[in-house]
């Protein structure tokens, strides 16, 4: 049934963008939703600013107007997924590799909706595997400073570089993905300015009092969630 949470979750946040808007696009599977129902409006003169390049693909193949970042002063609203939706909107996201652009363009929304199946609603952040962005040169070594500081969060797994069957997972700014197995994060800000602090450390996939609201998807329906 997540396919179907997911669904009406996309659909019940397309409904919040009103004609004119800036519109930001998340990336994965819920996002997909969404992008797919604002098609679907038909809305006059949206302008859309992706995340990624495969939600770019996606809105164009859909007939949506795309535009950059540096295009536009402002965005009035971001919908996006999450990996986990935990107490008061703290977010773990990163599993499509697209968090650092999904960051700055979060960081640049007057408003931002997470949007997600029942299934992601976490009472504590940390099952999930935390995405840490990576700059790839000497990104071992940066690896070995990641491990030491999740070591003083109590975190005793290292670090795992993500790998495809393609090889080393690439973003789509040329970083790399390290994933820490955190099982739980007991002090997530304390966690985030920790990781920023390390060379090397492009971005994380801890965000922190930036959704302004949740739409969760269940079996009877959506759920609105505020922090």
């Amino acid at each position: 049934m997540s396919d179907h949470q997911k669904q009406i979750a996309g659909e019940a946040a397309a409904e919040r963008v009103e004609a004119g808007m800036v519109v930001g696009l998340g990336t994965g599977s819920t996002a997909a939703w969404f992008v797919k129902a604002l098609a679907a409006r038909n809305l006059s003169g949206l302008r859309c600013v992706p995340t990624s390049e495969k939600t770019a693909d996606l809105a164009r193949e859909l007939g949506l107007p795309l535009v950059t970042l540096e295009d536009v002063s402002k965005i009035d609203l971001t919908v996006d997924g999450a990996d986990e939706v935990g107490p008061g909107l703290a977010l773990i996201k990163g599993g499509g590799a697209a968090l650092l652009r999904e960051k700055l363009v979060w960081e640049a929304s007057s408003r931002c909706i997470v949007i997600a199946d029942a299934a992601k609603v976490v009472p504590i952040l940390g099952a999930f595997p935390l995405p840490i962005e990576v700059v790839a040169f000497g990104h071992k070594t940066t690896g070995n400073r990641i491990a030491d500081v999740l070591i003083d969060h109590e975190i005793q797994m290292p670090a795992r570089l993500r790998q495809a069957d393609r090889g080393v997972v690439r973003t789509d700014g040329g970083n790399v993905i390290y994933d820490a197995k955190c099982q739980a994060i007991h002090d997530p800000v304390r966690l985030a300015d920790d990781l920023k602090l390390i060379t090397g450390v492009v971005e994380h996939g801890l965000f922190l009092d930036l959704a302004d609201e949740a739409i969760i998807g269940t079996d009877a329906g959506v759920e609105i969630r505020l922090p």
